[in-house]
């Protein structure tokens, strides 16, 4: 699609985009909701599940769309019916945690982290994901034990780091979490996510003696 069609696609309606190739479907509500047009995206997947309605994939996309836009009674309906049609969909258990995650539920997230991890050890974000919930339950060390495995998989390194910090941080390591922080502002450079950069320079901040006069 090019960037005249997808100037358009937000003042279009979403069948415009659906094509007899799911695939390039699914292509174009990514592209929607990368320029923020969530409610295009979401139109564009029901569209898709009510072409195939036992799709866990588009239901699991949807869901995501949906939690995205604050609608999370309708992601996590979409999680469990994604998981229903296929029990096998480890990112949708990964999402699915994610939902458990934001409500406050840490047990439920870790169990459904443990599955996706099962389904797909290569999961790095539910190894990080998994990390997070056991750091927000003070278990630091299974927290790094995660970090530590997701860096071996060679991918999300800034992120990695960053989370792994922020563990370090909270244990009183602080000559591990400022190596951390630096390593992870170096990977992350100017062009990712900018709310991330801006955590973790201020963590970063917290352990930095201030600047003598």
């Amino acid at each position: 699609m090019n960037s005249h069609s997808m100037t358009n696609l937000q003042q279009t309606t979403a069948p415009e985009y659906i094509s007899e190739d799911p695939s390039t479907t699914r292509r174009c509500a990514l592209q929607a909701a990368e320029i923020g047009d969530l409610q295009t995206s979401i139109e564009i997947l029901s569209e898709l599940i009510r072409k195939n309605p036992l799709s866990a994939t588009d239901y699991n996309n949807r869901g995501l769309m949906y939690a995205r836009n604050g609608q999370l009674d309708k992601a996590i309906a979409d999680y469990n019916r994604a998981i229903l049609l296929n029990p096998h969909l480890a990112g949708a258990y990964n999402n699915r945690a994610n939902y458990y995650a934001s409500i406050g539920d840490l047990i439920a997230a870790i169990a459904n982290y443990d599955i996706a991890i099962d389904l797909n050890p290569a999961n790095i974000r539910a190894w990080i994901n998994r990390g997070i919930a056991f750091r927000d339950m003070g278990i630091y060390e299974l927290a790094l034990d995660n970090f530590d495995f997701a860096l071996l998989l060679g991918g999300l390194k800034g992120k990695i780091w960053a989370e792994r910090g922020r563990t370090y941080h909270l244990l009183g390591d602080w000559n591990y979490a400022v190596a951390d922080y630096r390593r992870a502002l170096e990977q992350l450079g100017n062009d990712s996510d900018r709310r991330l950069v801006c955590r973790v320079e201020s963590w970063l901040k917290e352990l930095m003696p201030p600047m003598s006069a």
